[in-house]
This record gives C-alpha cells, structure tokens and sequence, in this order.
C-alpha cells in the first residue's frame, strides 16, 4: 500500500473545487491522465472511492466529503509550515501570474525580479492579456495572481488596491498645433481593446461630450496605439506613465480638449481559498513595486 502524501490531497481538493480533472489539470499545470492518476492511487491507498462517476460528472460520496474535511485541515497546516518554518530561498512550485498590458509596460520586470530573488527556485510563468480574461482565469484557478483593473467583485476574491494611472490625450508631433484640441477628437480616436472598462467609460464620455459622431479604433496593444498616433492617423487617450516616453522623444505630444478620462485603477487580486501565503506575499510585493514606480515617475 502507496503512503498518503500531500500532493495527492492538493490534487483531491483542486478537482473538487474545480468540478473535474480537466479545469484541475489546468489549475495545477498536469495532464489530465497525470491528475486521474493521483486520485486513483488516493483512492486505492484509503481503499474507496471518492467520487461517484457519471457522464453528467464528478460528485463526492460519503467518504470524499469526510475526507474534503480534513484535506482542507492539511492544507492549511502546509500553508502554515511555508510561512513559519520553510526558508523562502527553499521554496519550489509554480506562480501563475497574470498582468494587464499596462502594467507588463510598467513595472512587471522589477516584480518578476523581486519575486526571483526572494523565491531563486520558484517556477513564474506570466501571461498578458486584456482584464476580463484575466478575471476568468483567476476565477476558474487557472491564475494564482491577476494584476488587473480591478477590483473583482467575487466573495472569494481579496483585492490589494495599487496606485493608479492618469490617463492623457496625444496626438502626433507633427500635428498642427493651432488646431482646436476639440476639433481633434473628430479625428479616430485609438484606445483599449473593445471589451475593456476603459473602453466603455470612455465611449460613454465621449458620447456626453462630443456626441455620437466620433470614430473609435480599438487594439488590445498599447504600443500599436502609440505608434498609430505617431504616424498621425488619430489621436488616443491613454496613460501618461507610458506615453512620456513618447514625448520626450519628439514622437508624439499631449493635447487638452478640456477634459481627460478617469484614472485607471489596478489591483493585485487573488483567490482567499486556499490559503497561499506565497501567493499573498508576491501581492504584497506588487503593491511595493507598484508605489515605488509611482513615486519615481511623480518625483
């Protein structure tokens, strides 16, 4: 008879939480085979059956909600043990990490650094994508760690608030400067991706104060926006910590229609259960990360 071992129970607990092997092989970055094995071979070491198996899915018997119990008991006394007792120079896994565009233009190298020199043998993958898919996949477990706009509105979501971003008009260098910065805003207006809250609250300012005759040209890439409004075919309205770069290098210059979109607001979000003191710690670091370069573009 195989012993009981922690990762078995880890993986017992994702596919209950998850509803099946497939959403579990993904929060736990196996194969599915990988997955039904180690339940098949928790299984044979209490010698039952878990779960009750249908083509409609996956439920607990008896037994498993017994052992749901105190799986959750050792995972919290593992979480415990990583916090008081592991040095975090030895602690080994893998951190999914997610990251709105305008943060990985930011300050995502110096976390990823951080992150490395605290955890050397810590396993980061990190993926950048627009904030909705980044709340699904935090959801669905399939992220430890969403930067995004935040916050998320989900009882099992903690949300650490970050420093937010001013957003600026832009428009190209070489764009006359005694045009009326209104009369601008007839031109395409190039911003974030369509699905996006900066996106909509912008749309809906726009209508208020211009009026339905605008052009918007939506891109998940900020750079492309950027390079757009250099080459003088619109102008955009995006945050002022990536476009200065721009404009100090002659590129592209700010315009004042008499008003700005909102600031946007970030936040490091991670799921409350189960506990991950790792996971909790790598949020604390984005918030430090996050006010240091706030200070240092303000300064």
């Amino acid at each position: 008879m195989t012993k009981l071992n922690f990762e078995q129970l880890r993986t017992f607990l994702c596919v209950v939480r998850l509803g099946g092997v497939r959403k579990a092989s993904i929060g736990l970055n196996l194969t599915q085979p990988a997955v039904s094995a180690r339940l098949k071979n928790l299984e044979e070491t209490l010698s039952c059956e878990l779960f009750d198996r249908s083509a409609a899915g996956m439920t607990l018997t008896k037994r498993g909600e017994r052992l749901l119990t105190y799986a959750e008991q050792f995972e919290h006394l593992a979480d415990l043990v990583q916090k008081e007792v592991i040095d975090p120079e030895g602690i080994e896994g893998h951190l999914s990490l997610g990251v709105s565009e305008t943060i990985a233009q930011c300050w995502l190298p110096e976390l990823i650094s951080r992150l490395h020199g605290l955890y050397p043998k810590l396993e980061i993958e990190f993926n950048v994508d627009i904030s909705v898919n980044l709340r699904a996949g935090l959801l669905n477990r399939e992220i430890d760690l969403a930067i995004l706009l935040g916050p998320v509105s989900d009882y099992s979501v903690d949300n650490i608030d970050l420093p937010g971003f001013d957003m600026a008009w832009y428009t190209a260098a070489d764009a006359p400067a005694d045009a009326d910065a209104r009369d601008c805003l007839t031109r395409p207006i190039l911003t974030y991706a369509r699905n996006t809250r900066p996106h909509r609250e912008l749309k809906d300012m726009l209508y208020e104060r211009v009026g339905p005759g605008f052009s918007m040209f939506s891109s998940s890439s900020l750079s492309a926006c950027f390079r757009l409004v250099e080459a003088n075919l619109g102008v955009a309205a995006l945050p002022r910590a990536l476009g200065q770069d721009y404009v100090d290098a002659g590129k592209i210059r700010e315009f004042d229609p008499g008003w700005v979109p909102n600031p946007l607001t970030f936040t490091a979000s991670y799921l409350g259960e189960p506990k991950s003191h790792m996971v909790e710690t790598a949020a604390q670091i984005a918030r430090n990360v996050a006010i240091e370069y706030d200070g240092d573009k303000n300064f």
